[in-house]
């Protein structure tokens, strides 16, 4: 785990999330996989900060591992990768404008949770806080 620094802190925000295309058909696959893999990780250049760690995509929906700063809401990140891969997608794919009709590609929504730190790793590192900060105790927590 790599804990990353901003102007004012420093954070750990890695998120585990989930979407899935219209209809939830099962057509991530072939060209269309491949052109998505390819382009999934433009969101980092136009975010600094952001940074997509590991991805799967399956027929019938996708799963990141992202890493999004605390400027940035999970929402809109999200809803930027979605937007711009569903234009650059209908724009590539003709055939994917006689499945989708309309200027959609993606479904509403998508599924997020943290990936995040042991609670009993957050629990003594609160506890022990205060004395580490005086340095009356240096502590060593194991993050892997």
């Amino acid at each position: 785990m790599e804990i990353r620094l901003s102007g004012h802190g420093a954070y750990h925000h890695q998120y585990h999330v989930v979407w899935i295309p219209k209809y939830r058909k099962k057509i991530l696959k072939g060209e269309l996989k491949t052109f998505i893999a390819e382009h999934l990780r433009d969101i980092q250049e136009y975010n600094p900060g952001v940074e997509i760690e590991k991805y799967s995509i399956q027929k019938e929906h996708i799963h990141l591992v992202i890493i999004i700063p605390p400027r940035f809401s999970v929402s809109g990140i999200i809803g930027k990768i979605k937007a711009n891969t569903s234009r650059e997608i209908r724009n590539k794919f003709s055939r994917i404008k006689k499945i989708y009709w309309r200027n959609e590609f993606w479904s509403p929504g998508f599924f997020s949770s943290t990936v995040g730190i042991n609670e009993d790793v957050i629990k003594r590192y609160v506890e022990y806080q205060e004395k580490a900060d005086k340095g009356q105790i240096q502590l060593k927590f194991d993050f892997g």
